[in-house]
């Protein structure tokens, strides 16, 4: 049996030294650690190695239940595949693990609270946009591409793909600055 633990961050400058250090304490021989969002499980690659990685009798670890995810369906379908090879899932904080009964209804419980906790954060940051726009204060986002460098290198004659690969952007991002261009 291997104990696995995993740490997870929303934002770039957010830090998940702690989520490790806590995790290696708690006898994790292996933690995998990113900074993505929890909204989904799109883009979270070490979660999916780790579950891949998992075999009879393995225990996935987290600080708490929000680092797996902020979906009560997302986390009881990482549950579930988790226990399809035959491992377990700990979460330290409330301790809870899905080595008993009781632990599943628990985490059904915290993953509901959860993701209720994300839609009252959307709700408030959304409240405070609009009470920040209704007194003139709101811009909206910084653009984080120069639009005009990308529409001047398209007028110039590159391709969109030419155009994501020098500023190391997406395509898509490419696409939505020249559909400005367009209109």
């Amino acid at each position: 049996m291997t104990k696995i633990g995993y740490a997870r961050v929303s934002t770039i400058d957010q830090d998940f030294e702690l989520q490790q250090e806590r995790l290696k304490a708690e006898g994790c021989v292996i933690v995998r650690a990113e900074k993505v969002s929890g909204a989904s499980r799109e883009g979270r690659t070490e979660l999916a190695t780790i579950i891949e990685f998992l075999r009879e009798g393995d225990e996935l670890v987290v600080t708490r239940l929000d680092r797996l995810g902020r979906d009560t369906r997302d986390v009881l379908n990482i549950v579930h595949e988790c226990e399809q090879r035959g491992a377990y899932v700990t979460v330290l904080d409330p301790h809870v693990s899905t080595r008993g009964e009781m632990g599943h209804l628990i985490l059904t419980v915290l993953g509901m609270v959860a993701q209720m906790e994300r839609r009252f954060i959307k709700e408030r940051q959304r409240e405070g946009i609009d009470r920040a726009k209704s007194a003139g204060q709101y811009k909206g986002g910084k653009p984080r591409l120069d639009h005009q460098l990308v529409k001047q290198a398209r007028l110039d004659g590159s391709s969109p793909s030419q155009i994501a690969r020098t500023l190391g952007c997406s395509r898509m991002q490419v696409y939505r600055i020249l559909r400005g261009l367009v209109s």
